[in-house]
């Protein structure tokens, strides 16, 4: 199975690629033009200081150059991409930003962190910030527990007087594990019905690895990023300074209850979760009830139910006017505006590199390997990853590839092969990932900091993830 091109003007890009390059020579080519699109990135990011926008459309350039691709094919690819990732996750970044604006302004989000606080000790606390985060991170998108969650932890790691990596780091393993191994995200579940694998036996079993996983990546790997990254500034961005709280107090500004803030946030969870569910009982995609919870239950509508609701329990509950709630909703936008355009540029360097087939190039390497499918599975899904920077598209295009060893397959090594697909998804995110770039502007990293906490804690997510789910393919 060949990667299947995602946009109307891929197939035409892949065509001039292939036109272009000679059949003997366009896997190394491409690989090559690959590995010197990156390298010009972290060159121009890291020596040149140049803003990562700039970067990552330039190393689309040098990309189509190296490989050989017109650059009106090129001009094509990068901006359906960039157009895609930020009508996409950019929406999501932006209804995610005035939720977490609306949590700081009005106090909930120091409510929260204050509760969190008072039932955990410093020694617990990232293990409390981990737990949270795989509640939260179950039925949604990874983009938007982010910024969920991005509030909380600046808060808990300020009040708590600890360093951010200390905090930050279990939150994201929380949340990456359950987007990479654990159903109902996206890429799982294609997985899953690629592979005819049982939804609630990768379900238990996806739990069963994800639980040691967020241990180990999670509280334990924060203390080695503490030490590798360094003191960090927590970034004023969505928290509330002392000045806003002071002003609060002088304002006599009521503080919303941790009942109602937690089911604000919880909002569209419950109603992602809720689709989810009713896709796995209904499956019928005429039933009233399923199209009701189809639309309700999108990252989207969910999303935006919560900013709307949060109006009322945040803002409205705090005392603020219906200007005030405008003039939050307003500011929260501002700081997000570089992060999407950062982001959806990540989109367009992704998209440029599926277009031009290095998603192909894997898939026909494949075919030479004789080892065992689960090291396959995750082999195949970490190429895809690093070249692509999409861990769904590595999820979907690894299951199609390995599809035809899950056929004689029992259905507990059917689960597995997907888990072991949904872990080589992961590993090591890097600069054409539209995460590597939401974590490095909202924790205000520098590009190598980045690398030394966000992409190595993806790293050893994958390899302990893959190592635990090949003992378990020893003794199910």
């Amino acid at each position: 199975m060949t990667l299947s091109l995602a946009t109307p003007g891929a197939a035409s890009l892949l065509a001039a690629a292939q036109e272009t390059l000679p059949h003997s020579s366009s896997s190394g080519r491409l690989v090559a033009a690959m590995l010197v699109g990156i390298a010009v990135i972290v060159l121009l990011i890291t020596r040149l200081k140049m803003h990562p926008f700039l970067a990552l459309t330039l190393g689309s350039g040098v990309l189509a150059a190296v490989a050989g691709v017109p650059f009106d094919k090129l001009t094509s690819s990068f901006t359906t991409g960039l157009g895609t990732t930020v009508a996409g996750v950019g929406v999501l970044i932006a209804l995610g930003a005035m939720l977490g604006k609306l949590l700081a302004d009005s106090g909930g989000a120091d409510r929260i962190a204050d509760t969190i606080l008072s039932r955990s000790g410093p020694r617990s606390l990232p293990w409390a910030m981990a737990l949270v985060a795989a509640v939260l991170g179950l039925p949604l998108f990874f983009e938007v527990g982010v910024v969920l969650l991005i509030p909380i932890v600046l808060l808990v790691a300020r009040r708590g007087n600890l360093p951010l990596m200390r905090v930050g780091i279990p939150a994201l393993a929380g949340l990456s594990v359950l987007h990479g191994l654990v159903p109902p995200h996206p890429g799982p579940l294609v997985a899953i019905d690629a592979l005819h694998a049982d939804l609630g036996t990768t379900l238990a079993l996806g739990l069963l690895v994800a639980v040691p996983t967020v241990v180990v990546a999670g509280p334990l790997f924060a203390r080695v990023a503490e030490r590798w990254v360094g003191p960090l500034e927590i970034p004023e961005r969505n928290i509330t300074s002392d000045e806003d709280q002071a002003a609060r107090e002088r304002d006599g500004v009521r503080v919303p209850s941790f009942g109602a803030t937690l089911a604000t946030i919880l909002l569209p969870v419950v109603l992602m979760l809720a689709k989810a569910l009713c896709d796995v009982v209904v499956d019928n995609p005429d039933a009233m009830a399923q199209r009701i919870f189809d639309f309700a239950g999108s990252p989207l509508v969910a999303l935006l139910a919560a900013v709307l609701l949060g109006m009322v329990t945040l803002g409205r509950a705090a005392g603020f006017t219906k200007a005030r709630i405008s003039t939050t909703i307003e500011r929260s936008l501002a700081p997000i505006a570089g992060i999407v355009f950062i982001v959806g540029a990540g989109g367009g360097f992704k998209q440029t590199l599926v277009d031009v087939g290095i998603g192909n190039v894997i898939a026909d390497w494949s075919d030479s390997w004789h080892i065992s499918a689960l090291l396959l599975g995750w082999l195949v899904a970490v190429g895809i990853r690093l070249a692509t920077g999409s861990a769904t598209v590595a999820t979907v295009t690894a299951a199609g590839i390995v599809a035809p060893l899950a056929a004689e397959m029992s259905s507990t090594h059917a689960a597995l092969l997907v888990l072991a697909v949904g872990a080589g998804s992961l590993f090591l995110s890097h600069v054409n990932d539209a995460g590597f770039w939401l974590v490095k502007e909202y924790f205000g990293m520098s590009v190598g900091q980045t690398f030394k906490s966000w992409s190595a804690m993806e790293t050893v997510i994958s390899v302990v993830a893959i190592v635990l789910i090949l003992l378990l393919g020893l003794v199910v």
